[in-house]
């Protein structure tokens, strides 16, 4: 009669990425030798009791053949990026008779996946450009708020629109949310007036700032985000960052670095002559989010206020991407 495995043991997750994670445990050697498979249980870590694994004698969810330790695990669940899971492992032994010689469950294990990597925002990048349409000459960045806010920024900031954190809105797996700070601002315009809408959901003034005091060859610009929220349109998130900032030295490892004067969403292209004027483009067909990762001073620009509607929507932060929209996702997760 076959004599009992004993419980795996000392469970250690390495190499996480958005989408994977290797997982090795330790064994006796009499273990290691006999054991045929591995029967590994995930969860996503979601209130209640994180071990809602099956009876030890009912193979789980994922099945593998026992190989070295670590073993790579990658697109058995469709992990999503920065997400917390539970994980725990059986060792086995395929008997003739086609059943299963089972240890018990080892300890639970939490872990996190990691955000987008490089190639990942790529992809992304390349959805992006799919639906970002022509480009249209804007002259201002400019941000919608309450009165109340603009008072705040007087009043106690110096003046100052501070860098605030960016919410948990847009993919998952986003490198910059929660992580890096700035200043939302938009560009984009009406089609008849070239100017920006009358309408704003944030509040009845805008501050304005002249493109060219933000998009310069002083700043590098960064691709972070496309994504929509159940709706027809969608948007893009941008991060100007100036050249040599702490927000540049974060983005130039984590984002996809756009060139200024050649890219499908956000352009600028300096004057030729002295008495010309530099241009500035903004993409037509998607929504701009350009996060400034600097402090903002109001002397910089003005503010005015806008005459049509501001009643105050819904707030949007930390809204989730629709993940089942064909156009803005891809396939390591939402």
């Amino acid at each position: 009669m076959e004599t009992a495995l004993s419980t795996p043991h000392n469970i250690q997750i390495c190499e996480v990425t958005c989408d994977s994670f290797r997982i090795g445990w330790d064994m006796t050697p009499e273990d290691t030798a006999k054991a045929t498979h591995f029967f590994i249980d995930l969860s996503r870590k979601e209130g209640g009791d994180p071990n809602r694994f099956k009876h030890r004698d009912v193979p789980t969810k994922l099945v593998a053949k026992a190989v070295p330790l670590p073993m790579a695990v990658r697109g058995h669940w469709f992990l999503s990026p920065r997400t917390e899971y539970c994980v725990a492992v059986q060792t086995a032994v395929r008997q003739a008779d086609g059943e299963y010689l089972v240890s018990d469950w080892s300890q639970v294990v939490e872990f996190c996946t990691g955000d987008y990597a490089m190639d990942h925002l790529k992809q992304l990048l390349g959805k992006a450009k799919g639906s970002a349409g022509r480009l249209l000459r804007f002259s201002v960045f400019y941000r919608n708020q309450h009165p109340d806010y603009f008072q705040y920024v007087r009043t106690e900031c110096g003046g100052l629109m501070r860098p605030a954190m960016k919410d948990n809105s847009g993919s998952h797996g986003s490198p910059i949310n929660s992580k890096l700070q700035g200043v939302f601002l938009s560009c984009n315009t009406e089609f008849d007036t070239g100017l920006p809408p009358n309408d704003s959901p944030y509040g009845p003034l805008r501050f304005q700032i002249p493109a060219g005091n933000l998009l310069n060859p002083n700043t590098n610009l960064y691709f972070a985000d496309f994504y929509c929220m159940y709706t027809a349109y969608h948007y893009v998130v941008l991060v100007l960052a100036p050249a040599g900032s702490e927000g540049d030295n974060f983005c130039h490892t984590s984002l996809p670095l756009l060139d200024l004067t050649a890219n499908p969403f956000l352009t600028y292209i300096p004057s030729q002559r002295q008495e010309e004027e530099s241009l500035f483009c903004h993409a037509s067909d998607v929504i701009l989010e350009v996060l400034y990762t600097e402090p903002i001073h109001l002397e910089q620009g003005s503010v005015v206020k806008i005459s049509g509607h501001h009643q105050m929507s819904q707030t949007t932060a930390n809204a989730k991407k629709d993940p089942s929209c064909k156009v803005c996702n891809i396939s390591v997760g939402r």
